[in-house]
């Protein structure tokens, strides 16, 4: 059967609790249970099973390499809820690089988010606990380890209770809703490639 050479670009915003991929042999919900995706178009790296927010999908496999190639050091940008309460110093830590798996992170852009930040409620919610106040921060990385965000702020002192990934260079999430698919626009994708330093023509 003659395949579909047409080039697909999903934006999604993953909730809580669905796998990075199509299909469980558990049982457990998948991308498939969000939206019918095209034969062949695949996510772009993954969002583990308890984080939320971006994740692009295509069957682009030129652009799929730049953005998953470690040498072209994207940035990622995340919305970061800890366990207590850190300080400039305790950021810095995290800005300079700590030691997870016994490898010391890339250098990372960190700052406190406002009180003014507001996100969807999470299903189920986070546990709350009376006594143990919590913190937003944000957290930009050009490297993709395995739950490297959570064993950053682990290694500091603050665990992390919810993690959403809001930006992947230029795609941001923006006012998109828990569990939406949109198309990537042509500006979106076309500034992706300049940063990129890439010219390559998709359309």
């Amino acid at each position: 059967m003659k395949r579909n050479n047409k080039l697909y670009y999903f934006k999604i915003y993953k909730p809580y609790g669905v796998l990075s991929q199509f299909t469980d042999s558990e049982g457990r919900e998948t991308l498939s249970n969000l939206y019918r995706f095209p034969e062949e178009v695949y996510p772009v790296g993954r969002l583990d099973r308890d984080s939320e927010g971006l994740l692009l999908l295509t069957n682009d496999k030129k652009l799929t390499d730049l953005l998953l190639n470690p040498k072209y050091g994207h940035r990622r940008e995340y919305s970061v809820q800890v366990e207590g309460i850190p300080t400039e110093a305790d950021l810095s830590r995290l800005r300079e690089g700590v030691i997870i798996d016994k490898i010391k992170t890339k250098p990372a852009e960190v700052s406190f988010l406002g009180d003014e930040i507001k996100f969807h409620d999470r299903t189920p919610p986070i546990r709350f606990r009376k006594n143990i106040p919590d913190t937003w921060i944000k957290l930009i990385l050009t490297e993709g380890r395995n739950r490297q965000v959570r064993k950053m702020t682990a290694a500091i002192g603050f665990p992390t209770l919810r993690l959403i990934r809001t930006r992947i260079e230029n795609i941001k999430l923006d006012n998109m809703k828990i569990g939406e698919v949109l198309n990537l626009s042509k500006d979106e994708l076309s500034t992706l490639l300049v940063i990129l330093n890439k010219s390559i023509k998709f359309f």
